[in-house]
Protein backbone atom coordinates (compact mmCIF):
# COMPACT_ATOMS: atom_id res chain seq x y z
CA UNK A 1 0.00 0.00 0.00
CA UNK A 2 1.25 3.41 -0.82
CA UNK A 3 0.99 6.04 2.30
CA UNK A 4 1.06 9.23 0.19
CA UNK A 5 -0.73 12.10 1.27
CA UNK A 6 -3.36 13.03 -0.88
CA UNK A 7 -4.36 16.67 0.75
CA UNK A 8 -1.50 19.08 0.67
CA UNK A 9 -2.35 22.17 2.91
CA UNK A 10 -0.25 25.51 1.66
CA UNK A 11 3.09 26.19 4.37
CA UNK A 12 2.94 22.70 5.98
CA UNK A 13 6.09 20.77 5.23
CA UNK A 14 6.25 17.11 5.91
CA UNK A 15 8.32 13.86 5.44
CA UNK A 16 7.75 10.92 3.45
CA UNK A 17 9.99 7.81 2.97
CA UNK A 18 9.83 5.62 0.45
CA UNK A 19 12.25 2.29 1.70
CA UNK A 20 12.68 -1.38 0.57
CA UNK A 21 15.09 -3.31 -0.64
CA UNK A 22 17.24 -3.46 -4.14
CA UNK A 23 14.22 -3.93 -7.64
CA UNK A 24 11.09 -2.56 -5.37
CA UNK A 25 11.08 0.28 -7.05
CA UNK A 26 12.20 2.86 -4.78
CA UNK A 27 13.40 5.25 -7.35
CA UNK A 28 10.57 4.31 -9.79
CA UNK A 29 8.11 5.41 -7.09
CA UNK A 30 9.66 8.76 -6.55
CA UNK A 31 10.41 10.15 -10.04
CA UNK A 32 6.19 9.17 -9.78
CA UNK A 33 5.36 11.25 -6.77
CA UNK A 34 7.70 14.27 -8.86
CA UNK A 35 6.27 13.82 -11.73
CA UNK A 36 2.85 14.73 -9.60
CA UNK A 37 3.87 17.10 -7.96
CA UNK A 38 5.83 18.86 -11.31
CA UNK A 39 1.98 17.95 -12.95
CA UNK A 40 -0.01 20.25 -10.41
CA UNK A 41 2.30 23.22 -10.98
CA UNK A 42 4.98 22.86 -7.77
CA UNK A 43 8.67 23.66 -8.36
CA UNK A 44 10.08 20.11 -8.04
CA UNK A 45 13.99 19.27 -7.09
CA UNK A 46 15.19 15.92 -7.39
CA UNK A 47 18.89 15.58 -5.52
CA UNK A 48 21.07 12.34 -5.34
CA UNK A 49 24.27 11.47 -3.41
CA UNK A 50 27.57 11.87 -6.23
CA UNK A 51 28.40 8.18 -5.69
CA UNK A 52 25.57 7.29 -7.14
CA UNK A 53 26.43 6.97 -10.81
CA UNK A 54 25.33 3.78 -12.11
CA UNK A 55 23.35 5.08 -14.99
CA UNK A 56 24.19 8.30 -14.91
CA UNK A 57 26.69 11.02 -13.65
CA UNK A 58 23.76 13.79 -12.85
CA UNK A 59 20.09 12.15 -13.77
CA UNK A 60 17.70 10.08 -11.52
CA UNK A 61 17.27 6.98 -13.87
CA UNK A 62 15.28 3.79 -11.84
CA UNK A 63 15.91 0.21 -13.03
CA UNK A 64 13.26 0.41 -15.17
CA UNK A 65 14.58 3.48 -16.88
CA UNK A 66 12.46 6.09 -16.23
CA UNK A 67 14.88 9.71 -16.13
CA UNK A 68 14.22 13.10 -14.65
CA UNK A 69 16.94 15.77 -14.30
CA UNK A 70 18.57 15.81 -11.07
CA UNK A 71 21.05 17.47 -8.42
CA UNK A 72 24.48 16.20 -7.57
CA UNK A 73 25.65 16.49 -3.79
CA UNK A 74 28.84 15.55 -1.98
CA UNK A 75 27.14 15.99 1.61
CA UNK A 76 23.00 16.17 2.53
CA UNK A 77 24.24 20.20 4.17
CA UNK A 78 24.30 21.11 0.23
CA UNK A 79 20.70 20.56 0.03
CA UNK A 80 19.50 23.33 2.16
CA UNK A 81 21.66 26.05 0.01
CA UNK A 82 20.94 24.44 -2.87
CA UNK A 83 17.52 23.90 -2.92
CA UNK A 84 16.64 27.27 -3.34
CA UNK A 85 12.66 27.98 -3.77
CA UNK A 86 11.40 24.56 -4.58
CA UNK A 87 8.37 23.59 -2.88
CA UNK A 88 8.98 19.25 -3.06
CA UNK A 89 12.44 18.51 -2.42
CA UNK A 90 13.36 14.71 -3.45
CA UNK A 91 15.95 12.58 -2.42
CA UNK A 92 17.35 9.11 -4.01
CA UNK A 93 19.74 6.66 -2.82
CA UNK A 94 19.55 8.45 0.73
CA UNK A 95 21.32 5.65 2.81
CA UNK A 96 24.78 6.97 1.17
CA UNK A 97 24.15 9.71 3.22
CA UNK A 98 25.45 10.19 6.57
CA UNK A 99 23.36 10.97 9.53
CA UNK A 100 23.36 14.66 8.45
CA UNK A 101 20.35 13.73 6.53
CA UNK A 102 18.47 13.70 9.57
CA UNK A 103 18.26 17.27 10.58
CA UNK A 104 18.52 18.43 7.09
CA UNK A 105 15.45 16.89 6.39
CA UNK A 106 14.06 18.22 9.47
CA UNK A 107 15.21 21.75 8.47
CA UNK A 108 13.99 21.37 5.25
CA UNK A 109 10.37 19.83 6.62
CA UNK A 110 9.82 22.83 8.81
CA UNK A 111 10.40 25.78 6.54
CA UNK A 112 7.25 24.28 4.60
CA UNK A 113 8.72 21.95 2.43
CA UNK A 114 7.43 18.88 1.29
CA UNK A 115 10.52 15.98 1.88
CA UNK A 116 10.64 12.84 -0.06
CA UNK A 117 12.98 10.02 0.45
CA UNK A 118 14.20 6.86 -1.30
CA UNK A 119 16.82 4.20 0.23
CA UNK A 120 17.41 0.75 1.20
CA UNK A 121 16.19 0.13 4.63
CA UNK A 122 18.75 -2.59 5.02
CA UNK A 123 22.58 -3.41 3.98
CA UNK A 124 23.54 -6.68 2.31
CA UNK A 125 23.63 -8.42 5.47
CA UNK A 126 19.86 -7.33 6.30
CA UNK A 127 21.15 -5.05 9.07
CA UNK A 128 19.37 -1.52 9.42
CA UNK A 129 21.13 0.93 6.96
CA UNK A 130 21.49 4.10 8.68
CA UNK A 131 20.48 7.08 7.85
CA UNK A 132 17.06 5.26 7.19
CA UNK A 133 16.26 3.68 10.60
CA UNK A 134 15.81 7.30 11.78
CA UNK A 135 14.54 8.98 9.27
CA UNK A 136 11.33 5.90 9.05
CA UNK A 137 10.97 7.22 12.62
CA UNK A 138 10.32 10.98 12.03
CA UNK A 139 8.40 11.18 8.46
CA UNK A 140 4.83 11.12 8.55
CA UNK A 141 4.00 9.12 6.05
CA UNK A 142 5.67 5.69 5.56
CA UNK A 143 5.86 3.71 2.51
CA UNK A 144 7.60 -0.18 2.19
CA UNK A 145 7.96 -1.72 -1.25
CA UNK A 146 8.95 -5.25 -2.14
CA UNK A 147 10.18 -6.73 -4.85
CA UNK A 148 9.86 -9.96 -6.07
CA UNK A 149 12.51 -13.01 -4.72
CA UNK A 150 14.83 -14.29 -7.67
CA UNK A 151 14.78 -17.66 -6.13
CA UNK A 152 10.99 -18.46 -4.86
CA UNK A 153 8.58 -15.61 -6.56
CA UNK A 154 7.49 -14.98 -3.19
CA UNK A 155 7.77 -11.32 -1.71
CA UNK A 156 11.16 -10.15 -1.32
CA UNK A 157 12.53 -7.34 0.68
CA UNK A 158 16.18 -8.41 1.13
CA UNK A 159 19.45 -7.45 -0.75
CA UNK A 160 21.07 -10.63 -1.88
CA UNK A 161 25.00 -9.92 -2.52
CA UNK A 162 26.35 -12.06 -5.32
CA UNK A 163 29.34 -10.97 -5.89
CA UNK A 164 32.04 -11.39 -3.49
CA UNK A 165 32.53 -7.50 -1.57
CA UNK A 166 32.43 -6.93 1.97
CA UNK A 167 32.12 -2.90 1.37
CA UNK A 168 28.95 -2.05 2.70
CA UNK A 169 28.18 0.92 0.33
CA UNK A 170 28.18 -1.23 -2.68
CA UNK A 171 26.84 0.83 -5.68
CA UNK A 172 25.37 -2.03 -7.37
CA UNK A 173 22.98 -3.22 -10.36
CA UNK A 174 21.68 -6.53 -11.64
CA UNK A 175 24.87 -7.88 -11.76
CA UNK A 176 25.93 -7.82 -7.72
CA UNK A 177 21.77 -8.10 -6.29
CA UNK A 178 19.08 -10.51 -6.17
CA UNK A 179 15.68 -10.11 -4.44
CA UNK A 180 14.80 -12.42 -1.72
CA UNK A 181 12.54 -13.36 0.04
CA UNK A 182 13.15 -14.15 4.24
CA UNK A 183 13.70 -17.88 3.53
CA UNK A 184 16.21 -17.84 0.23
CA UNK A 185 18.12 -14.83 1.99
CA UNK A 186 21.51 -15.92 3.01
CA UNK A 187 23.80 -13.40 3.65
CA UNK A 188 26.35 -11.88 3.74
CA UNK A 189 27.29 -13.76 0.22
CA UNK A 190 25.33 -16.30 -1.90
CA UNK A 191 25.71 -17.81 -5.63
CA UNK A 192 23.35 -16.64 -8.20
CA UNK A 193 19.88 -18.17 -8.06
CA UNK A 194 17.43 -16.60 -10.40
CA UNK A 195 16.31 -17.07 -13.98
CA UNK A 196 16.12 -15.10 -16.74
CA UNK A 197 12.36 -13.57 -16.88
CA UNK A 198 10.96 -14.28 -20.36
CA UNK A 199 8.55 -12.01 -22.35
CA UNK A 200 5.18 -11.46 -21.84
CA UNK A 201 3.51 -13.22 -24.51
CA UNK A 202 0.01 -12.65 -26.39
CA UNK A 203 -2.75 -15.13 -25.74
CA UNK A 204 -2.04 -18.73 -23.93
CA UNK A 205 1.54 -18.91 -23.23
CA UNK A 206 1.42 -22.81 -23.05
CA UNK A 207 0.17 -22.87 -26.53
CA UNK A 208 2.33 -21.68 -29.57
CA UNK A 209 0.28 -22.38 -31.94
CA UNK A 210 -2.20 -19.55 -33.77
CA UNK A 211 -6.10 -20.04 -32.70
CA UNK A 212 -7.87 -21.63 -35.10
CA UNK A 213 -10.54 -19.30 -37.27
Amino acid sequence: MLNEPSFVPEHLGWIEVICGGMFSGKTEELIRRAKRAHIAGQKVVIVKPKMDNRYSDEDIVSHNENVLPGLVVDTADQMVLLTGDAQVICIDEAQFFDDQLISVANTLANDGKRIIVAGLDMDFEGRPFEPMPRLLAIAEYVTKLHAICAESGTMAHYSQRVVDNDNRMLVGETDAYEPRARHCFRPPVDQRRGKAVPPLTRGNPNNDSSPSS
